[in-house]
């Protein structure tokens, strides 16, 4: 869909950066059991605490799990879960470079309506809202079994979340709005991307399909001078062939090998070339020379004579 040149060709070769957003969720939720009250302070997106230098709290709120107790690790367990599954999907079709694009653009609008706002954030809004719409829209048909047995399309759970969002919103949660932000300005991006996408390949379709006409009635043309010239035993159609060559010879046109191109040879010349025309008049002045001799060196017809001056009448 959208790989980049050169990117997760070889998973072995590539670094993930989804790995690396697992294990930033393990390590703060062993940190913040440490000390949930010191942790909670550091580590929370407050824009006071920004403007007074601490810029880690722009990211460092998003890899905290909600809920307290076993649900706080249930919840960690579902972050997990549906990073790895849904993360390591769209990082492997799209690349590495626009899935953090993706990241940072979620984390920073959420933050950016947060700040305006006046809130605090301190929850793992990325992977329950923006990946998870963005992996819907790019799998549409993928299933997923709760509990192992209900089997419920992706989509459908994508459309779940975003009417729980947008009623969270409506209902005046401030923090609902910022993750709304976020998640809309990064999913924007991935639509902007996916339609570059599709222009391109439209492109480059279209491109294609207007060179084949031409390679394919080079071919003929090549195929029927190839004929032409096996044929080819008299003079006259010696010389007419010759001059048809020069006629369609593309002026500075690379020649494939071989040069001296013999119809009746297995490595003949290739007929889908541009330079079969050049090769071809090349081949018949050597096979046929007094052909082309005469073709080069015949006389121009003379021009008509004057009809002879009429003579003076005699005088008297």
């Amino acid at each position: 869909m959208f790989r980049s040149r050169g990117e997760n060709l070889r998973r072995s070769q590539n670094l993930r950066s989804v790995f690396i957003l697992l294990f930033l969720n393990i390590a703060f939720f062993l940190l913040e059991h440490q000390d949930p009250e010191k942790y909670a302070r550091l580590f929370r997106f407050d824009w006071d605490a920004v403007l007074a230098g601490e810029v880690w709290r722009l990211v460092t709120w998003q890899f905290t799990a909600a809920g307290t107790g076993w649900m706080e690790a249930l919840a960690l367990f579902i972050t997990l879960l549906v990073l790895y599954m849904m993360g390591t999907a769209v990082e492997e079709e799209w690349g590495t470079r626009h899935f953090m694009m993706l990241f940072a653009l979620s984390t920073l609008g959420t933050v950016a309506m947060a700040a305006w706002l006046g809130i605090t954030l301190f929850n793992t809004y990325f992977v329950y809202y923006t990946l998870l719409f963005v992996y819907a829209t790019a799998f549409p048909q993928q299933t997923l079994y709760l509990f192992g047995v209900i089997p419920v399309r992706v989509r459908l759970i994508a459309l779940v979340s975003f009417a729980a969002l947008l009623y969270g919103v409506f209902a005046g949660g401030a923090a609902n709005l910022a993750a709304l932000a976020g998640s809309m300005l990064a999913y924007f991006y991935y639509l902007t991307q996916r339609a570059r996408v599709v222009v391109a390949a439209v492109t480059r379709a279209a491109a294609t399909q207007q060179q084949l006409p031409r390679a394919d009635t080079t071919a003929m043309m090549n195929a029927a001078r190839y004929a032409a010239i096996r044929q080819a035993h008299s003079a006259t159609e010696v010389e007419r062939l010759i001059a048809q060559c020069d006629r369609d010879t593309v002026p500075g046109v690379n020649i494939c090998p071989p040069a001296d191109y013999k119809p009746e040879s297995t490595d003949g010349y290739c007929i889908r070339c541009e330079g079969f025309a050049e090769c071809s008049a090349r081949y018949l002045r050597s096979r046929f020379p007094a052909a082309a001799a005469t073709l080069v060196s015949a006389p121009a017809p003379a021009a008509p004579a004057a009809p002879p001056a009429a003579e003076p009448a005699p005088l008297g």
